[in-house]
């Protein structure tokens, strides 16, 4: 059973206290204010660490996806249509769907505890940097929704990155490679499709790998290899991502892999 039925259900056994636990006892009726504890006790040691981290990176994911999306003062449809875009990836029960639907909202409120919220995601997920980056790459798909990046929202990120840790440069990088990905796949009924550009399709495909096209054959399997693992799934499920959310870290597999082999190709490798 995933976190979120396990909370639904009210048979766990964690506490999770500060602003992401008021988020989320509000978005499923419970409070966490002091936090919670129930269930077998003699699961605490284990699983229940993992749970912890499950649960505060799904209720920052959607409750800052929200606030990202509030950023330059309208909601857009595109960003709307994201937000369920994911909800739809995860395969979430109507019931989760409200819970994350909740989240989103929550984060729209100019009272959005926005450092809070980072500061404790910092403090449950610091040691797994991979998920980190899963984390910040979802907020900045979310700001780039609308096909592009207003000033408003490039500002909320970059603070985002500063509380988390992650440098100018490192943001800078990572917006280039989810604008290529962007341009490299046309994004249809909840699929990527093959890319919508064909002429560009090599530029973007050195972009999402964050290589330079004149870079040798060996720096780009290295490039490839390590976002490979950076991305694994069931690696990243170890270390925290919700089982509801594989199928989104199955799909930047997938991607990654596709530009790759357009690269290959490209250089008849």
């Amino acid at each position: 059973m995933s976190w979120l039925g396990k909370l639904l259900g009210g048979a766990f056994g964690f506490m999770l206290g500060g602003p992401l636990g008021a988020i989320l006892g509000a978005s499923v009726g419970h409070h966490f204010d002091q936090g919670l504890a129930l269930g077998d006790q003699d699961e605490r040691l284990g699983a229940d660490a993992q749970v912890r981290v499950q649960s505060a990176f799904f209720t920052a994911t959607f409750s800052v996806m929200g606030h990202i999306a509030k950023a330059d003062g309208r909601v857009s449809p595109a960003e709307i249509e994201l937000a369920k875009q994911v909800m739809a990836n995860m395969r979430l029960t109507a019931e989760q769907r409200k819970i994350a639907i909740s989240l989103f909202q929550q984060g729209k409120s100019p009272a959005f505890p926005l450092p809070d919220v980072l500061m404790q995601l910092q403090s449950e997920c610091h040691r797994y940097t991979h998920l980190m980056r899963m984390f910040l790459e979802i907020q900045v798909q979310a700001a780039l929704a609308d096909g592009d990046l207003s000033r408003e929202k490039d500002r909320l990120l970059l603070t985002i990155c500063h509380h988390l840790g992650v440098t100018r440069f490192e943001y800078e990088r990572l917006k280039l490679q989810l604008l290529a990905q962007q341009r490299f796949y046309s994004y249809s009924s909840g699929h990527y499709q093959q890319p919508a550009r064909p002429q560009h399709k090599v530029a973007d495909a050195y972009a999402i790998l964050g290589v330079d096209a004149n870079a040798s054959d060996a720096e780009i399997k290295k490039a490839y290899r390590r976002l490979i693992s950076q991305h694994h799934p069931d690696k990243l499920v170890a270390k925290g991502l919700p089982q509801e959310m594989m199928t989104l870290a199955k799909e930047k597999t997938q991607q990654i892999r596709k530009a790759y082999e357009t690269i290959v190709e490209a250089r008849g490798l």
